[in-house]
This record gives structure tokens, sequence and C-alpha cells, in this order.
């Protein structure tokens, strides 16, 4: 050892910076942490969990608690971020993993939480937690059929477990398997009469287009179980078949109040809005479901003619162009689209619109009427395709 090393070594001791002191340090600031975060005071907690990283940056277990810390607070993204630092200390580690997909999830970003998901259940195939948190993602991304494919393998396992039988019976009906899920809703019945069972009829009723069947099925749905997920939301939407905006509305929000960033409801209640001219509250609905589905066609029509009727021309340019791009023969798009471009003075492109409209109404009437898209959306005899943008 060298002459100046060791006088480094003496000097750090003289003004208290040996290591020694420092890991003393760094665990009394970790013990703290945890005590604060157990005695509920969370603001305090972070920061000396922060304190301690500072000094210990690989502490796979200060990064995980303060993940959990923030995510208590709602502060999701940075929880994320905590998490997957974590991860990359210890990769197969199955609760953060599950930790993150949960802070994913409640951030609406919905597609990572699904991947995360995945990743878990290759690690824990049998952890029906994460099977059923996954089979919900698919339900909120419209992928009803990765949802039954997830659940029917472990169907014979968890035959009686409502939540189980309710996300798989769901499934099916929303992927027009109604008789498998019959039998799922049958199942559900013989536990005694049940909210879950009334939804998932009404689920099927609504795709049989029996609205008033539905109706009277979602109804007593919401009334068994008020916080059953999805349960205000199909029945809003049921109320708006039969012209009731004023009573689907208030269903919306009932989801909304649950379930901040439940697709349907953000999207169909953002139309009301818009249709009533509250246009700021409407776009914030619709931001939300954008974050659910980023590709979204319906979501951007919505917002396109929304910035449109607010003189925000270069942000309805944008989303509509993108429309007609997708859907070619979406007469009202090229309609809105050519009221932009003459608001814009782009009368090239304007006429050019107006061209297309009048080809696309000619084909219209030649065909003998303009065919129902039955994959649309219907708001107020407003239809609007759903195709997604890949």
């Amino acid at each position: 050892m060298g002459k100046l090393t060791t006088l480094a070594i003496v000097l750090a001791f003289l003004l208290g910076f040996s290591p020694w002191t420092r890991s003393q340090d760094a665990d009394r600031i970790l013990a703290k942490a945890i005590q604060l975060h157990q005695a509920g005071d969370l603001e305090a907690a972070i920061r000396e969990y922060e304190s301690f990283l500072a000094l210990r940056p690989e502490s796979f277990e200060a990064r995980s608690n303060l993940g959990a810390a923030l995510v208590t607070l709602g502060r999701h993204q940075k929880a994320v971020e905590q998490y997957r630092q974590a991860l990359r200390i210890e990769p197969s580690n199955p609760g953060v993993r599950l930790n993150l997909a949960l802070a994913y999830y409640k951030s609406a970003q919905i597609t990572q939480a699904a991947s995360e998901l995945s990743q878990l259940l290759v690690l824990q195939p049998k952890n029906l937690q994460a099977a059923l948190l996954l089979a919900d993602c698919y339900l909120s991304l419209d992928e009803n059929r990765r949802a039954v494919e997830l659940l029917t393998p472990l169907e014979a396992a968890h035959r009686d477990d409502r939540a189980f039988l309710y996300l798989l019976g769901t499934a099916l009906i929303r992927d027009g398997q109604i008789k498998k899920g019959e039998l799922l809703v049958d199942r559900l019945l013989r536990q005694g009469d049940s909210a879950e069972a009334h939804l998932m009829i009404g689920i099927a009723q609504l795709g049989a287009r029996d609205i008033l069947g539905a109706q009277k099925e979602l109804e007593r749905a919401v009334a068994m179980n008020p916080t059953l997920p999805y349960a205000h939301s199909y029945y809003g939407r049921a109320l708006m078949e039969i012209d009731e905006p004023t009573q689907a509305a208030e269903e919306f929000r009932k989801e909304l109040a649950a379930n901040p960033y439940e697709f349907h409801s953000n999207l169909n209640l953002g139309v009301l809005l818009k249709q009533d001219q509250k246009y700021d509250e409407a776009l914030v609905c619709l931001e939300r479901a954008r974050m659910v589905r980023p590709t979204a066609l319906n979501v951007r029509y919505h917002m396109g003619t929304i910035y449109a009727a607010t003189g925000k021309l270069h942000e309805a340019r944008r989303e509509l162009e993108q429309i007609v791009k997708a859907i070619p023969n979406f007469v009202d798009v090229h309609i809105s689209l050519a009221k932009v471009y003459a608001k814009l003075n782009l009368k090239a492109e304007a006429e050019r619109e107006r061209s297309i409209v009048q080809k696309l109404n000619a084909e219209r009437q030649a065909s003998q009427g303009e065919a129902k898209d039955t994959r649309g959306s219907t708001y107020r005899g407003e239809r609007v395709p759903v195709p997604e943008l890949k």
C-alpha cells in the first residue's frame, strides 16, 4: 500500500467518511424508511428510500419498497420506473413483476400490463391472480378470443370460482360463443342468483339486439352489485340504444368512478358530451379512452370532429386524415375533412374531398342504400366503424 493511499484512508477516518461509516449510515436510512413506510408516512418514507438509493442504487428491496409507496400515492409512472429497475437487479422476481403489471394497469397502460403478466405466467403458470388480471386486460382491449384461450385450459381447476366463471363467461359471450358462455351462466346460477349471471345474460342479449331484454338484465345486475366491473358500462350502452342519453351518461360516470380508464364508458360519455357541445369534458373522456387503445379510430374520429368544431383545425386535419387512410369509404370523415380544408384555405384538397363524397354517395345509392356496419357503435343514429390501425 502506497503512502498516498494510506494517507487518504487516514484522512477519511478523521473526517468520518470511512466505508464502514457510510454503510452504517445507509443501514440507518433504510431502517428509518421502512419504519416510516409501515407507519403510513409515505412522503417521508419516499424521501428516505431515495436517500438510501443514492448510497446503494443496486438495492432490490429499497427499489421495490419505493415502488409500492409511490403506487399507494397514485404516482404510477414513477413506480413503474422503480419496479423496472428492481427487475434489472432480480429479473425473475414474480412479486415485483406482478406489482409492475398492476402499476401499468392502474395507469391505463393496458398493453404493457398484459406483456408483464404474460411473462409472469411463464414463471408461474398456476398464478390465478395473474391469469385473471391478464384476462381482464384482454377484455379491456376487446381481445376476447385471447381471454378465452388463456382461461379455458384453467377451467377444470376453477369450476366453482365466481370471478373465474364471470371472466371466462364474459369473454365467451363477447367472442360470440354464446352457448358455451350460457353454460357458465348456468353454473353461476346454481350457486344462487348473481349480478354476474345477469350481466353475462345482458351482454348476450345486447349482442343479439334484444335491447329491452338486455336493459332488464343489466338493470338487475347493477342493482344487485353496483361495484361489479363493466356492469354500469353495459347498462349505459343499453340505455343509449333506447335513446336515454341522460341516464346513460349517469351510468358511464358510475363506471368511471370505480374504473377511470374503462374504454367504452369514456368513449360513450365523450360522445354524449360532444353532442351536448361540452367539448372540454368530452376531450378529457376521449383522451382517457385513447390511453387505453391508442389506435382506436372511433376515438380519433370524435376527437377530430371536436377539434374541427372548436377551431383547432390543424389538430382536426391530423386526426381525420389518419382515418381516411384507414377507412377510405367513410363518407362522414370526408365531409368533415372537406370543411376543415376549406377553413384552412386548402381549396384543391377541399374540392378533392367533395368529389370523393359525391362518388361514395352515388355508389351507395346504386347499391340500394347504406349497408349497416354491425361492427360500429351507434350514438343517436350516428354509426362509427371501429377497426384498429396496425
